[in-house]
């Protein structure tokens, strides 16, 4: 943002001779200028004077203003700022106007209140429409603003001065010379100032006429009421919008104005009495033309920011100085603000209404810091006593977190947006909406990791990496009811895709090829996770959610809780998100998992006994998970039992449809003795009644 320091001087009086010293106080206020060109080099500026007198002529200020800031994005509240950081009073701007003639007979129709507060316009007759004086001129050229008419010019001469946006409209087109706010009926279109024929949704607050659309509120003009050379009557409008309103059609339309930039930020709801005039005054001192009754002033609902209770001991406590009442006072005084005396050491501080951004102590207090200078404060560390303690869970976030990037995977971190298509595909948890999302893409925090994890992939898969191993621990959120807190809950998501043996942590046999990423990789990274925490019993299903491979896909159960679902990302869901290789994702619910110590390594010596190991063979319905098996012959109580695992597995028609054989080995082991033939075959039959009652039929 371009702001000249010659503009400035004409509201403060500061010294021209030291702009350098200027810029070096703005930016260390919070107002940066990042580089600043002498006026008379200015490519676009072509002005004798400014060769003669470069100190008038002054600087050009490319400036860095926050988004939190709308005040200062205009000269203005440069001014402003430099009268707090000189001690130099500020001249206001005060609109010199001919007397009015007759009485105006336009009519303001504000129907949505809680979007447009506050409607002011003014009339002008019989002025002339040309280019606007070199003082006017020049000035926008040197902004990058491209002159273009008296009237024009005016309203971007005033935005640029004092920050307020303002429209004017040909009078004579405007039907029933009224305007109407209210939002779009079905099936309206509106040509914009810049061509563009739009059609309107119900959500588009407008400014209309008796009969159609003449503007998108906040945003742009319409096309069909625009000045022209032929503009004789002229309606100037200055208005508050609802800054969210004006951002979802700015986005919603893909228009982005110097207009909307300010509105959607909070614009001052009090300048647009004193915006109004300014353009008038302008308008009439290069046109010509008679000033048509009074302003008018349309107030449909009162915009008060709400006083905040400042402490000079809390100022203290958080600056470590303390700060003279009387340079508090000068400071936020020269802001604009005003100070009234409470009780003990405390004030009550009115804001002023182009402060949209202040709402509590620390806000005022923080005006006050970069005011008074940070560079004035003494470093000091701050007093602290007590100890410093791990969070509860911080042992098992280093342990979960060294396996993982030993397993070959790598950190990451997302926005913790989503859009509400992905809230509802991937979770089934209320969603919590942002009151002023950044796009529609991100409108709601997230409710699942998946969505940010697959679109991580993504990035990586469209910029030639193929074989991309990550993980991110985050929140996911929670709507828990009206009145209720959301629920913030922990969570770890994974996301591999390539190839096994492409990557470093994964190296196969020598002489071995690289083979696709397949579920079971995964299940084993799940299976080395879930290892480190102590647990009863832990098996694995089916039952995952719709956005996994039905076929390629599993749930993990520990003592009776989910606390993870893994596997390949539906197809589908894949082809929706252009995933052009096989991509798997998993999910571990931290928040369940963490109710579960971490497992202690702890030595045993190995059996002095040899082990006796027996096969089954049984052929089971398709139905029958080798999970259930497992937990049957657990479930027998052999403590001489130290492993039960399959071995084969086949298919075909000599085992018959819907079934499947199963050869299964069974090691049995004593610390303490060895095994006695009787007592394994008293076992082997007891595992053999458990498979038969499972349904197996066991093989010859």
């Amino acid at each position: 943002m371009k702001i000249l320091s010659s503009w400035i001087h004409e509201f403060v009086n500061f010294d021209p001779h030291r702009v350098d010293e200027l810029a070096r106080k703005l930016t260390a206020a919070g107002l940066a200028v990042e580089f600043q060109i002498p006026v008379r080099l200015a490519a676009q500026f072509q002005d004798p004077a400014a060769e003669a007198n470069p100190v008038a002529a002054g600087m050009v200020f490319e400036m860095e203003i926050t988004t939190n800031r709308p005040d200062a994005m205009n000269h203005y509240g440069v001014a402003r700022e430099v009268s707090a950081l000189y001690d130099l009073d500020l001249k206001p701007i005060e609109p010199k106007l001919p007397p009015s003639q007759d009485k105006s007979d336009v009519t303001i129709d504000i129907q949505e209140p809680e979007l447009c507060p506050r409607f002011t316009a003014r009339e002008i007759r019989g002025a002339t429409i040309k280019p606007s004086p070199a003082s006017v001129a020049n000035r926008l050229l040197l902004l990058d603003q491209r002159p273009i008419s008296n009237a024009v010019d005016a309203t971007n001469y005033v935005l640029w001065e004092s920050g307020k946006p303002t429209h004017v409209f040909d009078l004579d087109l405007l039907e029933g010379r009224r305007l109407v706010i209210r939002l779009a009926q079905a099936g309206e279109t509106l040509k914009t100032l810049d061509g563009v024929e739009r059609k309107l949704s119900t959500d588009d607050l407008v400014v209309a006429d008796a009969k159609k659309p003449v503007g998108l509120a906040g945003v742009m003009g319409g096309f069909d009421t625009m000045i022209t050379e032929k503009t004789t009557n002229i309606l100037i409008e200055s208005a508050w919008w609802d800054p969210v309103t004006v951002r979802r059609m700015s986005k919603r339309h893909g228009i982005h104005t110097d207009a909307s930039h300010r509105f959607e930020r909070g614009a001052d709801f009090e300048s647009t009495v004193v915006s109004t005039n300014r353009v008038a005054e302008l308008i009439v001192a290069s046109g010509g033309g008679t000033l048509v009754g009074d302003v008018i002033d349309v107030i449909a609902r009162k915009l008060d920011l709400a006083p905040v209770e400042l402490d000079l001991r809390e100022v203290h406590r958080i600056l470590g100085e303390k700060l003279s009442t009387l340079e508090i006072s000068r400071i936020l005084t020269r802001l604009g603000f005003t100070m009234l005396p409470g009780s003990e050491d405390t004030y009550l501080v009115h804001i002023p209404s182009w402060r949209l951004d202040i709402e509590r102590e620390i806000d005022i207090i923080e005006e006050l810091a970069r005011l008074h200078g940070y560079d004035k404060f003494p470093n000091t560390l701050p007093a602290y006593s007590g100890e410093v303690r791990d969070l509860p869970d911080a042992h098992k976030d280093a342990r979960l977190r060294s396996s993982l990037l030993a397993l070959g995977y790598n950190e990451t971190i997302s926005l913790t947006f989503i859009s509400k298509e992905d809230a509802r595909r991937f979770s089934t948890a209320a969603e919590l909406d942002l009151a002023n999302p950044l796009s529609d893409e991100a409108s709601v925090m997230r409710t699942s990791m998946v969505p940010g994890m697959l679109n991580m992939l993504a990035y990586n898969l469209n910029r030639g990496s193929d074989n991309v191993r990550l993980f991110e621990a985050g929140n996911v959120f929670e709507a828990s009811g009206a009145d209720a807190m959301p629920r913030e809950l922990k969570r770890i998501s994974i996301g591999a895709t390539g190839n096994v043996g492409a990557e470093v942590g994964r190296g196969l046999a020598p002489g071995a090829a690289a083979r696709p990423l397949s579920f079971f990789d995964l299940k084993g990274d799940i299976e080395n996770l879930l290892a480190q925490f102590s647990h009863w019993t832990l098996y694995y299903d089916a039952q995952t959610a719709d956005y996994y491979h039905p076929g390629r896909s599993a749930r993990a159960v520990l003592d009776g809780a989910t606390v993870a679902q893994f596997g390949q990302i539906h197809p589908d869901v894949a082809a929706a998100r252009k995933l052009r290789q096989d991509v798997f994702v998993a999910e571990i619910y931290l928040d369940r998992l963490y109710q579960h110590d971490l497992r202690q390594v702890r030595y045993e010596a190995l059996p002095r006994f040899p082990a006796v190991e027996r096969d089954f063979s049984f052929v089971f319905n398709d139905d029958v998970e080798f999970e259930k098996i497992h937990q049957s012959v657990s479930g027998l109580g052999i403590a001489e039992l130290r492993s039960f695992v399959p071995v084969e597995i086949f298919r075909g028609e000599k085992v018959g449809a819907g079934k499947y054989s199963i050869l299964m080995r069974a090691k049995l082991q004593s610390s303490e003795r060895t095994l006695r033939d009787d007592e394994v075959a008293q076992w082997s039959g007891q595992i053999t009644k458990a498979l038969d009652a499972l349904g197996g039929v066991q093989r010859a």
